[in-house]
């Protein structure tokens, strides 16, 4: 009889997770997608591997605006001090591989099939076998954090009542067309080897969270996690589609992931909402990356006090990074105190003019554009696109009216690498709405640092010529340091 509860009380912890030293994976539940393109092994230095299960994961491959939907691969694990990765390509040869963000410098070496690399800090990564984008492998590499096997952990370790855990241990739940609703003061723990076919709604409530490893995935155009008129929120760690906040006060947004392959597919959009913060995220979308709009659906008024650093943007289609566009023109309102800071641009693909930019402020609307910097963006070879397009607009399609103006926007420390990028386009709209106080200090293109100083410039050339960037009318002040 001990024996036969120590065998089950055994088996009720390998459910949840599997233990390795400072590795912990997590078993795919029966029902989950999966795919076979890779098998995953990890393992702390030096000790006993462990495979990974990887999931299949949409994401959107366009051409001429014609939407295909390709099958990538997702695997996660969380982990402490260093680790050893092994990613073996199970559907013919390896010539090449790489791991991106490049900007992290992680050494590979490859052994037949097989890329090898180790890790001493939580990322997320992209693992590509012959230059192949759309069936590559999303690795999230994550943070270790307390495994919670019951709703009644969860309360006591956030010093809570356990009747507001909604708890998700690992398995899987089909929810059909219905959505999981977090109100006050409760919070959705998504267990690592929880897989939720359907979405989750924090609406109308405050102080509520959405943490833990697990994934969210409606498997259908919709949003995978929203946070709609809330206040003091928090989502922490979840794989979804998209993650918008509208309406909303002080939500924190951390070490969340998500990926989407249809139309519409922002990423993590912010709609007339102040005090929001994103820090660790990852976002490939088969739309914008990142946006902050103002007036849009049902929520009204600007946006103050944006924050997002540690981030990895991945643009199928759109813009990695979209500010302005949308507002009520009635309201003249402002989005201001925006922070980019410490991004990894890995993809634009966009062939319409008036939507590249992997940095784009397009405001219509009568919206003012203030008071924003961007540092530490490292942009890669992107396939088709701008790195920057400021402009103050009158896009008639979204805006019943141009912009108010764009003003002091500081991008310090700005990187490209590449040949593909098309001509930026910095411009205002007249006298009344301009763009004005845009310094550029520290651009390099291609190692090449962009300054108005620059040794052997021709002084009949401006700056702006050797960044491949067009200062139109109505741009003032525009320097490069």
């Amino acid at each position: 009889m001990k024996h036969r509860l120590f065998a089950l009380l055994f088996l009720q912890l390998v459910s949840l997770a599997l233990f390795a030293g400072n590795v912990t994976t997590y078993p795919a539940p029966s029902g989950a997608p999966l795919n076979d393109d890779f098998t995953v092994r990890v393992r702390a230095t030096g000790g006993l591997w462990q495979t990974v299960d990887t999931y299949a994961w949409n994401v959107d491959h366009t051409n001429n605006g014609r939407h295909t939907i390709e099958k990538s691969s997702v695997a996660y694990f969380d982990f402490t001090d260093k680790v050893e990765v092994e990613v073996t390509w199970n559907k013919g040869d390896v010539k090449t591989a790489r791991v991106r963000p490049l900007s992290k410098n992680i050494a590979t070496t490859l052994h037949g099939n097989t890329v090898c690399f180790s890790l001493n800090r939580p990322l997320d990564l992209s693992v590509e076998v012959n230059g192949d984008t759309y069936h590559n492998l999303q690795l999230f590499a994550n943070a270790a954090t307390p495994v919670y096997k019951n709703a009644g952990q969860v309360a006591k370790a956030l010093g809570m009542k356990k009747k507001d855990v909604l708890f998700y241990g690992p398995g899987y739940y089909d929810l059909g067309n219905d959505s999981i609703r977090v109100g006050s003061n409760q919070v959705l723990y998504v267990a690592g080897g929880a897989y939720i076919k359907g979405f989750a709604s924090v609406w109308q409530a405050s102080h509520a969270k959405v943490i833990g490893h697990g994934i969210v995935n409606p498997e259908r155009q919709h949003e995978g996690i929203m946070v709609r008129y809330s206040t003091d929120v928090v989502v922490d760690g979840p794989i979804t589609t998209q993650i918008p906040v509208g309406g909303s006060e002080r939500v924190s947004v951390r070490n969340a992931k998500v990926i989407s392959w249809y139309g519409w597919g922002d990423g993590m959009n912010v709609f007339a909402s102040n005090d929001v913060s994103y820090n660790h995220v990852f976002c490939r979308t088969s739309d914008d990356c990142s946006t902050i709009y103002c007036t849009r659906k049902d929520y009204h008024g600007g946006c103050h006090n944006i924050s997002v650093t540690d981030a990895v943007y991945w643009a199928d289609v759109a813009h990695p990074i979209m500010i302005g566009l949308h507002g009520d023109i009635e309201r003249n309102e402002v989005i201001e105190q925006v922070v980019y800071d410490d991004i990894d641009i890995l993809q634009q693909r966009e062939k319409q003019i008036d939507y590249q930019g992997c940095i784009a402020i397009n405001n219509g609307d009568n919206i003012t554009v203030r008071n924003m910097t961007f540092r530490n963006i490292r942009i890669d070879d992107i396939d088709e696109g701008m790195l920057f397009n400021f402009r103050v607009c009158y896009n008639r399609k979204y805006c019943h009216a141009p912009g108010g103006g764009i003003h002091d926007i500081t991008l310090e420390n700005i990187s490209y690498n590449g040949s593909h990028a098309n001509l930026s386009l910095l411009t205002g709209y007249n006298e009344q709405r301009t763009l004005s106080g845009i310094h550029f200090k520290n651009l390099r293109i291609n190692g090449q640092r962009i300054h108005d100083k620059m040794p052997g410039k021709p002084g009949w050339y401006k700056t702006s010529d050797f960044a491949r960037i067009f200062i139109g009318e109505h741009a003032e002040n525009v320097t490069f340091e």
